[in-house]
């Protein structure tokens, strides 16, 4: 395409530049990495799949990632689905499945500490346009204010607290919380949500803060559509830590899948192996990972799919398992659903996993099945002792409260709760 017009993004990570983003008018996308942070080896970990170790790791840093409308997996789960991102891409007067300019709007406050920022045409580097014969760049379109991004179907905003209020995250700063307003699908969700964390906490889960603040405690939402009730659900953002940028990425990232992907193909053995091999403590890594694995069970939770589980970045170099997050009874929403989101030794089915199934699960992750079965007894034993009691003083809906104890009763005998 003769004079095809291109805007760029520099990509940075704690103010170290990682690669240029080259957007062109035809929708190709191509990202080239910088060469100083490719050959630095003291560099901060952009992915798990870059780290020094990890199969390929230096061949895909050495080729452009190019895609077209759609940016390169890993890019594109940074950006918000369903009906936010619809609602963002009509502002924006673009395609929803047009990446580039939602990246170019949101790219101030991303999941994790990648910052995304415009290029002028003049300090375009021509070693990132050679990719294209012919091209003319172009400053950045004016796409309004500052925007956040927020992966998941699920409505949310990133926000900021103080005294109490909530406010749209903006020119003070990236937020720090996570606020879920109730759905217009499904009723009492932000109670389903807290609650189910709460239960999650209490059988030993490590969780971020997690409150039910009122509506009108929230200031600045955009002109949507909510139900009457009266609470939202709010979780700190564990990627924010006293106005500093955590580096976080989901497991859809660090495998590569899109987000539509997020059901597809890698099983919780691969993930279990990945955190063992890689993660600072890989046992106990694999440990807590177990234990959510059962309270996810316990909880009747079919959404623990490859977006829901986290690497974390605190030291910017090695990952660690980020704390639990979108732990909520799914059944109380999906009549008769009984699958988990992923394979867990070839099954799905709540209601016929048992000891067995994480014993091999544990063999396949190549830990020891004692060391995991100490972690499960704890956890079942957590949950008889807390839950039934601990259910009726949490303002789960009392119809989403039948279903959770109608469910913890079928389940496999070593894991039923009376």
């Amino acid at each position: 395409m003769a004079n095809e017009p291109v805007e760029m993004l520099e990509l940075s990570l704690h103010g170290r530049r990682v690669a240029y983003l080259a957007g062109y008018r035809g929708g190709r996308n191509v990202l080239v990495f910088d060469e100083a942070w490719r050959l630095d080896p003291g560099r901060p970990t952009l992915t798990l799949t870059l780290m020094a170790g990890f199969p390929r790791a230096e061949a895909l840093m050495e080729t452009a990632w190019i895609r077209q409308q759609r940016l390169h997996p890993w890019f594109s789960n940074l950006l918000p689905e369903g009906s936010l991102r619809d609602w963002l891409a009509s502002r924006l007067k673009v395609h929803p499945d047009n990446e580039f300019p939602l990246l170019a709007r949101l790219g101030h406050d991303l999941p994790g500490a990648l910052v995304a920022t415009p290029v002028m045409p003049d300090d375009m580097p021509d070693w990132v346009l050679s990719h294209r014969r012919s091209v003319t760049p172009v400053p950045q379109q004016a796409r309004g204010g500052a925007g956040f991004s927020l992966a998941g179907v699920q409505l949310k905003f990133s926000m900021r607290e103080r005294a109490g209020r909530f406010s749209l995250s903006g020119g003070d700063g990236p937020g720090t919380w996570i606020i879920k307003p109730p759905s217009a699908r499904h009723s009492r969700l932000p109670e389903a949500e807290f609650t189910s964390m709460r239960l999650a906490e209490s059988a030993g889960v490590e969780i971020p803060e997690v409150r039910l603040v009122p509506l009108q405690a929230l200031e600045g939402l955009p002109d949507i559509s909510l139900p009457d009730e009266p609470h939202a659900y709010a979780i700190r953002r564990f990627d924010r830590v006293q106005e500093t940028r955590v580096h976080t990425e989901d497991m859809a990232q660090v495998l590569f899948r899109y987000p539509h992907e997020k059901y597809d193909g890698p099983s919780y053995e691969q993930i279990g192996r990945l955190l063992r091999e890689f993660t600072g403590d890989g046992l106990a890594s694999v440990q807590e990972f177990a234990r959510r694995l059962l309270v996810n069970i316990l909880l009747a939770n079919g959404d623990a799919h490859l977006k829901n589980w986290s690497l974390l970045y605190p030291d910017r170099h090695r990952p660690s398992l980020a704390p639990a997050y979108d732990i909520v009874t799914t059944r109380a929403y999906i009549e008769e659903e009984r699958e988990a989101a992923l394979n867990l030794n070839g099954k799905k089915d709540w209601y016929r996993l048992n000891e067995e199934d994480f014993r091999r699960w544990s063999e396949r992750v190549g830990v020891s099945w004692p060391a995991i079965r100490q972690v499960l007894a704890e956890t079942v034993e957590r949950a008889r002792c807390q839950w039934p009691s601990q259910l009726s003083s949490l303002p789960m809906a009392d119809e989403h409260q039948r279903v959770l104890r109608d469910h913890w009763k079928a389940l496999a005998p070593e894991w039923r709760i009376e």
